[in-house]
């Protein structure tokens, strides 16, 4: 990625690990209380002192940002990051003023709170992401940005030595991906994707792929996968319709790699009509998918394209895996599903469906029969979040790796390209392309805007 040049005038606002420390931490808890120290401070009391702690900038304050730095649905951390004593929030960073500035004061008043130190200003805002990079103190970053956004930031990110947490879709093209996997392993940088199935919802996701793998429903055969894959639509870019910029807001910050287009009131995850099928929700059903059935990640993927009266948004899409299993993907709009989509596995011998709501069987005895001691067991974590945290201390890969979330991304992208042109396609996840389809190996990546390019 290659970032646009930062003007030596501009003053650094990064500080050292220690200056940091030295001026949120003791210095202000000496002015609060002259000649007291908050034992928090110092790790007594069994809280981590700050050497021990991750310090953390959190990039994009939308519902999902900001619910995971303060707590909020779907982030499964009570209290947000913020609230974790192994953890100190060091920047914020959001386009839009309104929303870093409130971010920034909240956590600031629960830090002073929490240590003991009126006026606390530990936490600094920042409008561009480019200045969290920078900061050395900086040890890891979440985030939580538009669907664009997210591959360049944490290819940036890796490439400035931050470990990083980073939202579901993980990137929009198969190229971005594969730099994204490259730039990790050259860095040696921890990643997580926030495809949080794997590790949230009491562990039944995780029951049912080790029942599937341990042959509780014989060899499993299909796999109906209740959403439908998606890919960019470039052909959106283009619009007519401009309203003023809301003050306050970097439009253009927020458009990025994307081309431009005048601000049409629509900046919520991505622009409207930018995707064909679902970037949003199906990674974390897909991933859970992959995971079940186990192909190996290097052989083709053969994707069929079933057209359902000529309506791309009602078509069916089946990926036939090396290991002979068939994934249906289905959930069109009106398709009769719940609303947490989910899978279901069909085996020679009976077949197991889970959602974050359920885990059912058929028979069901298959869920009353206890895994045994040696069945084959799959990566265990029981907090996504923690499990990244564990895992930038100890430097093993996380539950849901850059390998394992590229796999995931780009079964969907394939999908949604074979949805796009309304055919067949062979993918070759070594070479990462199609097999001797140039039109649909020109839809791998898209001609991003200059400085963004990777």
């Amino acid at each position: 990625m290659n970032a646009p040049p930062r003007s030596p005038s501009i003053p650094c606002r990064a500080t050292s690990r220690r200056a940091f420390l030295r001026r949120s931490g003791l210095a202000a808890a000496a002015l609060a209380a002259p000649g007291v120290i908050p034992g928090s401070v110092l790790g007594r009391g069994g809280a981590l002192p700050p050497s021990e702690r991750i310090a953390m900038g959190f990039i994009g304050l939308g519902g999902q940002g900001s619910g995971h730095l303060l707590g909020g649905a779907w982030t499964y951390v009570p209290g947000g990051y913020v609230a974790r004593d192994d953890v100190q929030v060091l920047a914020v960073c959001d386009v839009r003023q309104e929303r870093r500035e409130s971010a920034q004061q909240r956590c600031n008043r629960m830090y002073a709170q929490k240590l003991g130190q009126a006026g606390y200003h530990g936490v600094q805002a920042y409008n561009d992401f480019r200045d969290v990079l920078a900061r050395p103190d900086i040890d890891a970053v979440l985030i939580a940005v538009p669907y664009h956004w997210a591959a360049p930031m944490a290819i940036m990110a890796a490439r400035a030595g931050k470990d990083v947490y980073c939202e579901k879709p993980v990137a929009i093209t198969t190229r971005e991906s594969r730099v994204l996997v490259e730039t990790c392993r050259r860095f040696g940088r921890i990643y997580q994707a926030g495809t949080q199935q794997r590790s949230e919802y009491g562990g039944k996701f995780r029951l049912a792929c080790e029942l599937v793998r341990n042959g509780r429903i014989g060899q499993l055969k299909e796999v109906y996968a209740y959403r439908q894959p998606g890919a960019l639509a470039p052909s959106a870019w283009t619009s007519d319709r401009t309203v003023p910029v809301p003050a306050g807001f970097d439009w253009d910050l927020w458009l990025g790699p994307l081309p431009w287009r005048p601000f049409g009131g629509e900046a919520g995850h991505t622009l409207s009509g930018l995707f064909v099928g679902d970037v949003n929700w199906s990674p974390h059903h897909y991933d859970i998918v992959q995971w079940t059935v186990d192909a190996d990640p290097r052989s083709p993927i053969q994707v069929t394209y079933e057209g359902r009266g000529g309506n791309p948004d009602h078509a069916v899409i089946h990926y036939r895996y090396a290991n002979g299993v068939v994934v249906h993907s289905t959930g069109y709009p009106g398709e009769p599903v719940g609303p947490d989509g989910g899978a279901c596995f069909v085996g020679t011998e009976g077949r197991i469906a889970v959602d974050r709501a359920n885990l059912v069987s058929y028979p069901s005895r298959i869920l009353r029969e206890p895994l045994r001691p040696d069945d084959r067991r799959v990566y265990r974590a029981t907090s996504h979040s923690g499990n990244f945290l564990e895992c930038v201390r100890s430097r093993r890969p996380t539950i849901c790796n850059p390998e394992t979330a590229a796999y995931t991304i780009n079964a969907i992208l394939i999908g949604g390209i074979a949805l796009a042109l309304q055919r067949g396609l062979t993918w070759d996840p070594v070479r990462g392309e199609f097999a001797g389809d140039d039109t649909a190996n020109r839809l791998r990546s898209y001609a991003a805007r200059a400085p963004w390019r990777i």
